[in-house]
Protein backbone atom coordinates (compact mmCIF):
# COMPACT_ATOMS: atom_id res chain seq x y z
CA UNK A 1 0.00 0.00 0.00
CA UNK A 2 1.02 3.68 -0.63
CA UNK A 3 2.86 5.84 2.44
CA UNK A 4 -0.49 8.40 1.45
CA UNK A 5 -3.10 5.71 1.81
CA UNK A 6 -4.73 5.03 4.85
CA UNK A 7 -3.84 2.51 7.01
CA UNK A 8 -6.29 -0.57 8.34
CA UNK A 9 -9.61 2.20 7.10
CA UNK A 10 -7.83 5.16 9.47
CA UNK A 11 -5.54 7.49 7.73
CA UNK A 12 -4.90 9.71 10.67
CA UNK A 13 -3.81 8.45 14.68
CA UNK A 14 -5.37 9.95 17.72
CA UNK A 15 -2.56 13.03 17.50
CA UNK A 16 -3.56 13.21 13.93
CA UNK A 17 -0.19 12.80 12.62
CA UNK A 18 -0.73 10.86 9.43
CA UNK A 19 0.40 7.52 8.69
CA UNK A 20 3.54 6.37 7.57
CA UNK A 21 3.07 2.77 6.40
CA UNK A 22 6.31 1.00 4.51
CA UNK A 23 6.12 -0.47 0.85
CA UNK A 24 4.91 -4.16 0.89
CA UNK A 25 7.33 -5.59 -0.65
CA UNK A 26 5.88 -8.58 -1.04
CA UNK A 27 2.44 -9.48 -2.22
CA UNK A 28 -0.30 -11.89 -3.21
CA UNK A 29 0.51 -15.72 -3.40
CA UNK A 30 3.98 -14.59 -2.29
CA UNK A 31 3.00 -13.09 0.83
CA UNK A 32 0.73 -15.90 2.29
CA UNK A 33 3.60 -18.50 1.62
CA UNK A 34 6.08 -15.94 3.76
CA UNK A 35 3.09 -15.33 6.61
CA UNK A 36 2.79 -19.05 6.44
CA UNK A 37 6.67 -19.78 7.11
CA UNK A 38 6.97 -17.45 9.67
CA UNK A 39 3.73 -18.68 11.43
CA UNK A 40 5.34 -21.94 11.92
CA UNK A 41 8.61 -20.71 13.27
CA UNK A 42 6.74 -18.80 15.74
CA UNK A 43 3.49 -20.23 16.74
CA UNK A 44 3.20 -17.31 19.33
CA UNK A 45 2.94 -14.73 16.98
CA UNK A 46 -0.43 -12.90 15.93
CA UNK A 47 -1.51 -13.46 12.40
CA UNK A 48 -1.46 -9.79 11.43
CA UNK A 49 2.70 -9.34 12.57
CA UNK A 50 3.27 -12.13 10.54
CA UNK A 51 1.64 -10.61 7.57
CA UNK A 52 3.26 -7.36 8.28
CA UNK A 53 6.95 -8.74 8.98
CA UNK A 54 6.47 -10.76 5.72
CA UNK A 55 5.45 -8.01 3.09
CA UNK A 56 8.58 -5.77 4.28
CA UNK A 57 10.41 -9.48 3.37
CA UNK A 58 12.20 -8.04 7.20
CA UNK A 59 15.16 -6.44 4.92
CA UNK A 60 16.74 -9.15 3.47
CA UNK A 61 17.21 -10.36 7.74
CA UNK A 62 15.86 -14.21 9.04
CA UNK A 63 13.08 -13.26 11.53
CA UNK A 64 14.90 -13.98 14.48
CA UNK A 65 17.75 -11.22 13.31
CA UNK A 66 15.34 -8.89 12.34
CA UNK A 67 13.18 -9.16 15.65
CA UNK A 68 16.36 -9.69 17.95
CA UNK A 69 19.15 -8.17 16.26
CA UNK A 70 22.60 -8.35 17.51
CA UNK A 71 25.58 -6.60 16.84
CA UNK A 72 27.99 -9.84 16.15
CA UNK A 73 25.46 -10.40 13.03
CA UNK A 74 25.21 -6.98 11.92
CA UNK A 75 28.15 -5.02 12.52
CA UNK A 76 30.35 -5.02 9.06
CA UNK A 77 33.68 -5.01 9.04
CA UNK A 78 34.85 -1.49 9.83
CA UNK A 79 37.71 -1.77 7.21
CA UNK A 80 35.32 -1.89 4.59
CA UNK A 81 35.01 1.92 4.52
CA UNK A 82 37.09 4.26 2.91
CA UNK A 83 39.76 5.90 5.01
CA UNK A 84 39.21 3.28 7.70
CA UNK A 85 42.52 1.98 8.40
CA UNK A 86 44.40 5.18 7.98
CA UNK A 87 42.30 6.97 10.05
CA UNK A 88 43.08 3.94 12.63
CA UNK A 89 47.03 4.09 12.14
CA UNK A 90 46.51 7.56 12.72
CA UNK A 91 44.56 7.62 16.30
CA UNK A 92 46.87 4.63 17.58
CA UNK A 93 49.65 6.64 17.24
CA UNK A 94 48.45 9.53 18.76
CA UNK A 95 47.18 6.88 21.75
CA UNK A 96 50.48 5.66 21.74
CA UNK A 97 52.59 9.46 21.93
CA UNK A 98 49.70 10.85 24.31
CA UNK A 99 48.84 13.66 21.60
CA UNK A 100 45.98 15.71 22.97
CA UNK A 101 43.24 15.74 20.72
CA UNK A 102 40.70 18.15 19.42
CA UNK A 103 37.02 17.64 18.56
CA UNK A 104 34.63 20.05 17.19
CA UNK A 105 31.15 18.24 16.71
CA UNK A 106 27.59 19.21 16.34
CA UNK A 107 24.95 20.62 18.51
CA UNK A 108 22.44 18.65 17.84
CA UNK A 109 22.31 14.85 19.68
CA UNK A 110 23.91 12.75 17.10
CA UNK A 111 26.83 15.69 17.63
CA UNK A 112 26.82 15.58 21.49
CA UNK A 113 26.87 11.33 21.28
CA UNK A 114 29.30 11.37 18.48
CA UNK A 115 31.64 13.35 21.17
CA UNK A 116 31.40 12.06 24.32
CA UNK A 117 32.32 8.72 22.70
CA UNK A 118 35.54 10.12 21.61
CA UNK A 119 35.88 11.67 24.76
CA UNK A 120 35.01 8.40 26.67
CA UNK A 121 37.00 5.92 24.93
CA UNK A 122 40.08 8.00 24.16
CA UNK A 123 39.66 9.60 27.34
CA UNK A 124 39.77 5.69 28.72
CA UNK A 125 42.95 5.36 26.36
CA UNK A 126 44.95 8.26 28.66
CA UNK A 127 44.36 10.95 25.93
CA UNK A 128 43.46 14.17 26.81
CA UNK A 129 40.53 15.51 24.64
CA UNK A 130 39.39 19.05 23.95
CA UNK A 131 35.36 19.09 22.86
CA UNK A 132 34.63 22.59 21.04
CA UNK A 133 30.41 22.47 19.93
CA UNK A 134 29.57 25.73 18.00
CA UNK A 135 27.18 28.25 18.80
CA UNK A 136 23.78 27.94 16.53
CA UNK A 137 23.11 31.41 16.61
CA UNK A 138 26.70 32.87 16.87
CA UNK A 139 28.74 30.48 14.70
CA UNK A 140 26.11 28.10 13.00
CA UNK A 141 26.39 24.68 11.83
CA UNK A 142 30.12 23.06 10.96
CA UNK A 143 33.57 24.10 11.83
CA UNK A 144 34.83 27.34 11.21
CA UNK A 145 38.78 28.39 11.23
CA UNK A 146 38.36 30.66 14.30
CA UNK A 147 37.58 27.91 16.31
CA UNK A 148 40.15 25.35 15.41
CA UNK A 149 42.52 27.67 15.56
CA UNK A 150 41.13 28.17 19.38
CA UNK A 151 41.38 24.25 19.71
CA UNK A 152 45.22 24.24 18.36
CA UNK A 153 46.24 27.24 20.70
CA UNK A 154 44.75 25.19 23.44
CA UNK A 155 47.01 22.36 22.86
CA UNK A 156 45.36 20.09 20.37
CA UNK A 157 47.84 18.45 17.96
CA UNK A 158 45.44 16.35 16.34
CA UNK A 159 41.56 17.19 14.75
CA UNK A 160 38.84 15.09 14.69
CA UNK A 161 35.68 16.78 12.95
CA UNK A 162 32.45 14.46 14.04
CA UNK A 163 28.65 14.61 12.16
CA UNK A 164 30.49 17.80 10.37
CA UNK A 165 33.14 18.86 8.00
CA UNK A 166 32.44 16.69 4.67
CA UNK A 167 32.01 20.60 3.46
CA UNK A 168 33.95 22.21 5.48
CA UNK A 169 36.45 22.57 2.98
CA UNK A 170 38.09 26.23 3.60
CA UNK A 171 38.55 25.74 7.66
CA UNK A 172 40.03 22.28 7.09
CA UNK A 173 42.31 23.86 4.66
CA UNK A 174 43.55 26.34 6.72
CA UNK A 175 44.31 23.29 9.49
CA UNK A 176 46.08 21.53 6.92
CA UNK A 177 48.28 24.43 6.15
CA UNK A 178 49.61 24.51 9.27
CA UNK A 179 50.77 21.05 9.14
CA UNK A 180 48.27 19.64 11.70
CA UNK A 181 46.17 16.23 10.91
CA UNK A 182 42.18 16.16 10.41
CA UNK A 183 40.41 13.65 10.62
CA UNK A 184 36.92 14.28 9.34
CA UNK A 185 33.91 11.81 10.73
CA UNK A 186 30.81 11.80 8.94
CA UNK A 187 27.59 10.33 7.36
CA UNK A 188 26.33 13.79 5.48
CA UNK A 189 25.96 13.24 1.55
CA UNK A 190 29.61 14.25 0.35
CA UNK A 191 30.03 15.89 -2.91
CA UNK A 192 32.51 15.18 -5.62
CA UNK A 193 35.41 16.74 -3.65
CA UNK A 194 36.82 15.71 -0.03
CA UNK A 195 37.71 18.18 2.36
CA UNK A 196 41.77 18.37 2.79
CA UNK A 197 42.25 15.78 5.71
CA UNK A 198 44.80 12.88 6.90
CA UNK A 199 41.36 10.43 6.67
CA UNK A 200 37.68 11.36 5.90
CA UNK A 201 35.68 8.27 6.96
CA UNK A 202 32.16 8.88 5.55
CA UNK A 203 29.56 6.14 4.43
CA UNK A 204 28.07 8.51 2.23
CA UNK A 205 31.13 9.45 0.24
CA UNK A 206 30.30 9.33 -3.19
CA UNK A 207 33.35 6.58 -3.69
CA UNK A 208 31.79 4.62 -1.01
CA UNK A 209 28.75 2.17 -1.92
CA UNK A 210 26.34 2.99 0.45
CA UNK A 211 25.26 -0.21 1.75
CA UNK A 212 25.80 1.70 5.22
CA UNK A 213 24.49 5.29 4.42
CA UNK A 214 21.62 4.75 6.95
CA UNK A 215 24.40 5.19 9.85
CA UNK A 216 24.30 8.40 11.78
CA UNK A 217 27.65 10.13 12.86
CA UNK A 218 27.49 8.54 16.07
CA UNK A 219 27.62 4.59 14.53
CA UNK A 220 30.10 5.48 11.99
CA UNK A 221 32.40 6.93 15.27
CA UNK A 222 31.54 3.74 16.83
CA UNK A 223 33.03 1.72 13.43
CA UNK A 224 36.50 3.63 13.89
CA UNK A 225 36.42 2.97 17.53
CA UNK A 226 36.55 -0.55 16.72
CA UNK A 227 38.98 -0.06 14.33
CA UNK A 228 41.45 1.42 16.64
CA UNK A 229 40.93 -0.81 19.17
CA UNK A 230 41.69 -3.08 16.79
CA UNK A 231 44.96 -1.63 15.71
CA UNK A 232 46.13 -0.84 18.97
CA UNK A 233 45.72 -4.82 19.98
CA UNK A 234 47.64 -5.51 16.69
CA UNK A 235 50.72 -3.42 17.88
CA UNK A 236 50.23 -5.21 20.81
CA UNK A 237 49.15 -2.18 23.24
CA UNK A 238 47.03 -3.94 25.57
CA UNK A 239 47.68 -6.62 28.93
CA UNK A 240 46.24 -8.02 31.47
CA UNK A 241 47.17 -5.25 33.32
CA UNK A 242 45.79 -2.43 30.76
CA UNK A 243 42.90 -3.61 29.20
CA UNK A 244 41.12 -2.37 25.96
CA UNK A 245 38.00 0.18 26.93
CA UNK A 246 34.69 -1.99 26.27
CA UNK A 247 33.06 -0.32 23.43
CA UNK A 248 29.22 -2.38 24.25
CA UNK A 249 29.44 0.03 27.23
CA UNK A 250 29.31 2.84 24.90
CA UNK A 251 25.89 1.39 23.17
CA UNK A 252 23.85 3.54 24.33
CA UNK A 253 24.75 6.82 23.13
CA UNK A 254 24.87 5.39 19.73
CA UNK A 255 21.66 3.78 20.31
CA UNK A 256 20.38 7.47 21.62
CA UNK A 257 21.98 9.09 18.51
CA UNK A 258 20.52 6.64 15.94
CA UNK A 259 17.02 7.24 17.09
CA UNK A 260 17.62 10.79 17.94
CA UNK A 261 18.52 11.37 14.29
CA UNK A 262 15.84 9.72 12.54
CA UNK A 263 18.24 6.95 10.56
CA UNK A 264 16.52 4.26 9.27
CA UNK A 265 16.05 1.36 11.46
CA UNK A 266 17.68 -0.80 9.28
CA UNK A 267 20.42 -3.49 9.63
CA UNK A 268 23.05 -2.49 12.02
CA UNK A 269 21.11 0.60 13.43
CA UNK A 270 18.61 -2.10 14.70
CA UNK A 271 21.54 -3.78 16.92
CA UNK A 272 22.83 -0.09 17.94
CA UNK A 273 18.80 0.09 19.16
CA UNK A 274 18.33 -2.88 21.16
CA UNK A 275 21.37 -2.89 22.25
CA UNK A 276 21.84 0.81 23.25
CA UNK A 277 18.72 -0.31 25.05
CA UNK A 278 20.04 -2.58 27.42
CA UNK A 279 23.08 -0.67 28.37
CA UNK A 280 20.69 2.67 28.92
CA UNK A 281 18.65 0.14 31.42
CA UNK A 282 21.87 -0.35 33.49
CA UNK A 283 22.25 3.07 34.63
CA UNK A 284 26.23 2.74 33.49
CA UNK A 285 26.59 6.54 31.76
CA UNK A 286 25.83 9.11 35.09
CA UNK A 287 24.28 11.40 32.42
CA UNK A 288 21.82 9.92 30.63
CA UNK A 289 20.62 8.23 34.67
CA UNK A 290 20.54 11.54 35.74
CA UNK A 291 18.41 13.00 32.56
CA UNK A 292 16.37 9.87 32.89
CA UNK A 293 15.89 10.76 36.49
CA UNK A 294 15.07 13.98 35.37
CA UNK A 295 12.45 13.44 32.54
CA UNK A 296 11.03 10.86 35.58
CA UNK A 297 11.08 7.95 33.73
CA UNK A 298 9.49 4.69 35.60
CA UNK A 299 9.42 2.24 32.88
CA UNK A 300 11.86 -0.12 31.19
CA UNK A 301 13.86 2.20 28.56
CA UNK A 302 12.23 2.13 24.70
CA UNK A 303 13.01 3.61 21.39
CA UNK A 304 10.19 6.31 22.83
CA UNK A 305 12.90 7.25 26.02
CA UNK A 306 15.86 7.84 23.38
CA UNK A 307 13.30 9.81 20.85
CA UNK A 308 10.81 11.41 23.42
CA UNK A 309 12.10 11.73 26.70
CA UNK A 310 16.05 11.97 26.55
CA UNK A 311 16.75 13.71 22.93
CA UNK A 312 14.86 16.97 23.04
CA UNK A 313 16.32 17.46 26.62
CA UNK A 314 19.78 17.04 25.17
CA UNK A 315 18.76 19.04 21.99
CA UNK A 316 17.68 22.37 24.46
CA UNK A 317 20.78 22.86 25.27
CA UNK A 318 22.31 23.43 21.48
CA UNK A 319 18.66 25.03 20.60
CA UNK A 320 18.15 28.20 23.21
CA UNK A 321 20.79 27.53 26.19
CA UNK A 322 24.99 26.42 25.92
CA UNK A 323 25.55 23.99 22.79
CA UNK A 324 28.05 22.14 25.13
CA UNK A 325 25.88 21.06 27.45
CA UNK A 326 25.09 17.60 25.93
CA UNK A 327 28.50 16.29 25.64
CA UNK A 328 29.28 17.43 28.89
CA UNK A 329 26.03 15.63 30.39
CA UNK A 330 27.02 12.29 28.41
CA UNK A 331 31.08 12.56 29.20
CA UNK A 332 31.46 12.73 33.06
CA UNK A 333 31.52 10.42 35.51
CA UNK A 334 30.61 12.29 38.15
CA UNK A 335 26.81 12.01 39.67
CA UNK A 336 26.59 15.46 41.35
CA UNK A 337 28.02 17.21 38.12
CA UNK A 338 25.26 14.98 35.49
CA UNK A 339 22.32 15.84 37.84
CA UNK A 340 23.35 19.73 37.68
CA UNK A 341 23.49 19.44 34.15
CA UNK A 342 20.72 17.18 33.45
CA UNK A 343 18.49 19.81 35.77
CA UNK A 344 19.97 22.49 33.73
CA UNK A 345 18.45 20.92 29.84
CA UNK A 346 15.42 19.66 31.31
CA UNK A 347 14.81 23.74 32.67
CA UNK A 348 15.88 24.31 29.09
CA UNK A 349 13.37 21.89 27.58
CA UNK A 350 10.36 23.60 29.44
CA UNK A 351 11.30 26.94 28.10
CA UNK A 352 12.09 25.61 24.70
CA UNK A 353 8.45 23.79 24.86
CA UNK A 354 6.99 27.24 25.61
CA UNK A 355 8.69 28.70 22.59
CA UNK A 356 7.50 26.78 20.46
CA UNK A 357 4.15 25.73 21.19
CA UNK A 358 3.80 30.17 20.77
CA UNK A 359 5.57 30.09 17.21
CA UNK A 360 3.97 27.24 16.33
CA UNK A 361 0.60 29.26 17.16
CA UNK A 362 1.68 32.35 15.35
CA UNK A 363 3.24 30.23 12.14
CA UNK A 364 -0.58 28.13 12.24
CA UNK A 365 -2.62 30.90 11.71
CA UNK A 366 -0.30 32.62 8.91
CA UNK A 367 0.38 29.07 7.19
CA UNK A 368 -3.83 28.42 7.26
CA UNK A 369 -4.54 31.61 4.84
CA UNK A 370 -1.97 29.17 2.37
CA UNK A 371 -4.14 27.18 2.04
CA UNK A 372 -3.70 27.63 -2.17
CA UNK A 373 0.24 27.59 -1.88
CA UNK A 374 2.04 23.78 -2.71
CA UNK A 375 4.26 25.10 -0.08
CA UNK A 376 3.95 26.49 3.11
CA UNK A 377 6.41 29.68 3.76
CA UNK A 378 6.11 31.45 6.89
CA UNK A 379 8.35 34.29 9.07
CA UNK A 380 8.47 36.49 11.78
CA UNK A 381 11.18 38.86 13.17
CA UNK A 382 10.14 37.88 17.32
CA UNK A 383 10.76 34.04 16.26
CA UNK A 384 13.42 32.09 18.29
CA UNK A 385 16.16 30.49 15.31
CA UNK A 386 16.56 27.60 17.14
CA UNK A 387 12.89 26.43 17.35
CA UNK A 388 12.05 26.99 13.89
CA UNK A 389 12.86 23.57 12.27
CA UNK A 390 10.24 21.59 14.85
CA UNK A 391 7.93 23.95 13.80
CA UNK A 392 8.44 23.55 10.21
CA UNK A 393 7.85 20.13 11.27
CA UNK A 394 4.41 20.53 12.37
CA UNK A 395 3.82 22.58 9.59
CA UNK A 396 4.28 19.94 7.48
CA UNK A 397 2.58 17.27 9.29
CA UNK A 398 -0.58 19.51 9.61
CA UNK A 399 -0.77 20.96 6.18
CA UNK A 400 0.78 17.69 3.96
CA UNK A 401 2.85 19.62 2.33
CA UNK A 402 6.25 21.23 2.29
CA UNK A 403 7.01 23.98 5.04
CA UNK A 404 9.63 26.33 5.46
CA UNK A 405 9.74 28.77 8.27
CA UNK A 406 12.20 31.97 8.92
CA UNK A 407 13.22 33.65 11.72
CA UNK A 408 14.49 37.62 10.51
CA UNK A 409 16.46 39.18 13.42
CA UNK A 410 14.66 41.80 15.07
CA UNK A 411 17.12 44.75 14.61
CA UNK A 412 16.58 45.06 11.00
CA UNK A 413 12.59 42.98 10.69
CA UNK A 414 11.57 41.50 8.08
CA UNK A 415 14.13 43.44 5.94
CA UNK A 416 16.51 41.82 7.50
CA UNK A 417 18.36 38.47 6.53
CA UNK A 418 16.58 35.18 8.33
CA UNK A 419 18.13 32.09 9.04
CA UNK A 420 15.57 29.45 7.57
CA UNK A 421 14.48 25.55 8.31
CA UNK A 422 12.12 23.67 5.70
CA UNK A 423 11.00 19.97 6.17
CA UNK A 424 9.51 18.35 3.30
CA UNK A 425 7.01 15.21 2.15
CA UNK A 426 8.11 12.39 0.72
CA UNK A 427 7.59 11.95 -3.16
Amino acid sequence: MAASEAFLGVARSTTSARWQAAETIVSGQDLDRAAAAIAEQHPDMPLPVTRILAGRDTENLPVDIFLDPKLRDLMPDPSRFKDMDKAAARLADAVIAGTPVGVFGDYDVDGAASAALLVNVLGALGLTVDVHIPDRMREGYGPNAAALAALQDRGAALIITVDCGIAAHEPLAAVADTGMDVVVIDHHLAGPELPRAHSVINPNRLDEDQAYGHLCAAGVTFMVLVALLRELRGRGHFTADSPAPDLRSQLDLVGLATVCDVVPLVGVNRAFVMQGLKVLAGRSNPGLAALADAAKLNRPPSSHTFGFLLGPRINAGGRIGRSDLGVRLLSTHDGYEAAGLAASLDDLNKKRRTIEQEIRAHAMDMAAAQTDSPVILVGHESWHEGVIGIVAGRLREAFGKPACVVAFGEAGGLNAPGKGSGRSIPG
